[in-house]
């Protein structure tokens, strides 16, 4: 039995490592990740393939070709790039935004491998169904021909400014949450939840199933609002002596920023990290609640 687990263990370990680095590497020859995020994700697929199995790796590859198709189309738009003028990164992701949004994921896949249970699978599903909302949320709703309202005061803002939301970013927030749960619940029928060397494994029922798409859409709608809402408030931004625009760079229009608001710490990718632990919190509380 050992002799049996350690040989597919090695057999997923250069699988998933294979697997990992093929869509890493086709992602940095898109320009969709930096070389960091390039082997940041490469380590992290390789993880979740090893650790959780297909459920895992297949949704946390969900997120990340929906969420780079979305920040590839209409990638030339003036809205688009009127918005993320003021964002602290552009579309292609950096290592550390890889971790900020997959790293807690991988820490519930590996707990889930440590000791089993459901309830790992919700509060994954609703850690990713958060980003990929905030994801979409900045992707679409950037070609909002409404202008943002500011979500604490409800003043018209300009593109791009943290915490600013539209309606059009909304409806995408939830459907990327929607989708997330979507590909976890289709997903755990397929292949069903199992630690390390298939040694245990554990199929939702139709109920539970179903509780998990609802979870994810409701606690990553959640999420992509709490990140709104800690962007309004807590997260660090500048102004630009130049254009007096505020926005979450050092440097804008080639000179200084100067930091008007929120803590130094608090940048886009903590945020991120914060609004999707809440959502991770709130899934596993849907699941107390309803399985």
């Amino acid at each position: 039995m050992i002799a049996e687990w350690l040989t597919y263990g090695w057999f997923r370990l250069l699988a998933g490592l294979a697997g990992s680095l093929l869509i890493a590497g086709l992602a940095y020859r898109r320009s969709s990740l930096s070389a960091s995020g390039a082997w940041s994700a490469a380590a992290m697929g390789t993880a979740y393939f090893v650790l959780g199995g297909p459920v895992w790796f297949g949704t946390l590859i969900a997120f990340f070709i929906s969420s780079t198709l979305w920040s590839r189309w209409k990638h030339s738009s003036r809205a688009k790039h009127a918005a993320e003028a003021n964002y602290a990164k552009g579309s292609r992701r950096d290592g550390m935004q890889v971790w900020a949004n997959g790293g807690l994921g991988l820490v519930l896949c590996a707990a889930h491998a440590w000791h089993p249970d459901p309830l790992w699978l919700f509060a994954f599903a609703g850690v990713l169904a958060s980003v990929n909302a905030d994801t979409w949320a900045t992707e679409i709703g950037a070609l909002s021909k409404s202008q943002p309202r500011a979500l604490l005061t409800g003043k018209l803002v300009p593109a791009g400014t943290s915490g600013g939301v539209t309606l059009l970013g909304s409806l995408a927030a939830l459907g990327g949450a929607a989708f997330i749960g979507l590909c976890a619940a289709l997903l755990s029928q397929a292949a069903p939840i199992s630690a390390p060397g298939a040694l245990v494994q554990t199929e939702l029922t139709a109920i539970a199933t179903l509780v998990l798409i609802i979870a994810a859409a409701v606690s990553g709608l959640a999420g992509a609002f709490a990140d709104s809402l800690i962007g309004a408030s807590g997260q660090v931004m500048y102004r630009c002596p130049a254009c007096a625009r505020e926005t979450e760079r050092r440097v804008h229009c080639n000179v200084q920023t100067v930091r008007i608001r929120g803590w130094s710490w608090m940048n886009n990718d903590a945020v991120n990290f914060v609004s999707s632990a809440f959502a991770g919190v709130l899934a596993i509380l849907l699941y107390r609640l309803f399985i």
